[in-house]
């Protein structure tokens, strides 16, 4: 295997010229691509009711679309690295505009899931290359600032889609809620193909099929019997079969990657456990935050009696502080180090979930809003750090690879969120009420209630155990610094 190398972006003026116009484009994709993993959930009843199907059915509209995401990611950036980041980038806004037409101009359900896949197609190309573009581009002075905000747009989109979603779709009808993306996108398309320069760095090397069916595979199996059984119990035979099918894939996708020279997925990255660290911190943060995702609609319109227009500003307080704090995070990260802020943003999310924890139908909405902005806070003080750790640690050659991992894991944290979320919520609910339950029971707030706070307090629990991973890095990081500290003097006495 050898390296197309023809220099850095930092040795090019015009390129340094427009480095933040450049980040500006790639953050309007990021945005769209994650917002449209959860902006459909508000408007399944609508979807429901126009095409005349269950709930049940309607559901792989979102899932699909995840679905796909996950099995192709981890491809894209192989093929990134190989054909060049920013080539394959600007073909994913391409397939992901089209799709989102697509989609708003179906009429049933078979065509609406099959043009969210042409949809999800384009959101990976551009989720898995962004940023390796970014790491590339940014001098290391500036790298966890853009790569902060780059995080920002990254969980506002994946958090933001309920409450925008509700106010599409209260005003315009569903189709918009695909259909927004269309202007914006084709804005974005005609200046990034005019400010994106050329790839500098490409891999040669052959793309590794075996291991891209073998991880579609795995993907495939695993949501489909997460998914499944979160709806119908994990007691069926079919859903034990999916699951098992996915740990069987997934052994063999890994012995796959070992013995191939050019694997799909470079497996030494994760040898740094630097780097491994920050991937499970992401994963179990965004595993939490979809814990409140699924549940807050629910809580806010039926407990609280607000409207879906009123629940959607509410909530809206989570992605506007994260705003208002990411960037400042990101760019502190560059002066004074990741480890304490990553570790600071979890400890204000664990209180802030354990507030939301405490909340019954009678919470006056005032406090509802602090402890929800409280979490964007901590999500904010969090994320920019965490990419900033994880794209810094990568050699340049698999920053494609590094990205889409990343990325995988941030969709499969969102998946497994909302499996957690729902699972606990309606075991818990089956419990209060002495039969099985699968959704809200009229005049009944108290078995919801009694759910919500189980599910809280359990993403709470996993907030905080990545707030011990990360404080237990910090520690250790500053320990080796004085103690390296410590002992150039002696060296230098030497």
């Amino acid at each position: 295997m050898s390296t197309i190398n023809r220099g850095t972006y930092q040795e090019d003026a015009g390129v340094q010229g427009r480095r933040w116009l450049i980040l500006i484009v790639l953050n309007l994709f990021i945005f769209m691509s994650t917002l449209d993993g959860s902006i459909v959930n508000i408007a399944l009843p609508v979807l429901s009711e126009k095409l005349n199907l269950p709930i049940a059915q309607i559901e792989w509209v979102t899932t699909g679309y995840l679905m796909a995401i996950c099995a192709a990611i981890l491809f894209f950036g192989r093929l990134g690295d190989i054909a060049g980041k920013i080539r394959l980038f600007k073909i994913g806004t391409v397939v992901f505009i089209l799709g989102s037409l697509l989609c708003g101009l179906s009429g049933s359900l078979p065509v609406l899931v099959a043009a969210r896949v042409v949809q999800a197609m384009g959101a990976s190309m551009t989720m898995a290359n962004s940023q390796g573009i970014v790491t590339d581009i940014f001098p290391a002075t500036e790298r966890g600032k853009a790569l902060g905000l780059m995080g920002t747009f990254v969980s506002l989109g994946s958090i933001a889609g309920p409450s925008l979603g509700g106010i599409i779709v209260a005003n315009l009808g569903w189709e918009y809620i695909f259909w927004v993306n269309v202007p914006i996108g084709l804005m974005a398309i005609f200046l990034g193909w005019k400010v994106l320069p050329k790839d500098l760095i490409q891999v040669k090397a052959r793309v590794d099929i075996p291991g891209s069916l073998l991880f579609a595979c795995f993907i495939i199996a695993l949501f489909t019997g997460l998914l499944l059984g979160q709806q119908h119990g994990y007691g069926s035979t079919g859903i034990i079969i999916a699951l098992c099918a996915a740990v069987l894939a997934f052994i063999a996708f890994l012995q796959v990657e070992l013995r191939r020279p050019e694997p799909l997925l470079q497996l030494n990255l994760f040898k740094n456990p630097l780097f491994s660290l920050s991937i499970l911190c992401g994963f179990l943060v965004f595993a939490a935050n979809f814990c409140f995702n699924i549940i807050s609609p629910f809580y806010t319109q039926n407990m609280l009696g607000l409207s879906p227009s009123s629940a959607g500003f509410l909530l809206m307080l989570f992605p506007i502080s994260m705003v208002v704090i990411a960037p400042l995070s990101g760019a502190l990260s560059d002066k004074i180090g990741s480890e304490f802020l990553t570790f600071a943003g979890l400890v204000v999310m664990v209180i802030a979930q354990f507030g939301l924890a405490q909340l019954h139908d009678g919470s006056p909405v005032w406090l509802v809003g602090v402890w929800i902005a409280m979490l964007g806070v901590g999500n904010g003080l969090f994320q920019s750090p965490n990419n900033s750790l994880i794209m810094s640690t990568v050699p340049r050659t698999e920053l494609g690879s590094a990205g889409s991992v990343n990325s995988l894991v941030r969709n499969i944290g969102m998946v497994v969120g909302i499996t957690i979320a729902t699972t606990t919520l309606f075991h818990v609910m089956s419990g209060k009420a002495g039969y099985r339950v699968t959704g809200l029971i009229p005049d009944r707030p108290d078995i919801f209630l009694a759910g919500m706070h189980v599910v809280l307090i359990t993403s709470a629990a996993i907030s905080l155990a990545a707030a011990l991973l990360t404080g237990w890095r910090f520690m250790h990081t500053r320990r080796v610094r004085v103690e390296v500290s410590q002992h150039r003097p002696g060296e230098g006495r030497g």
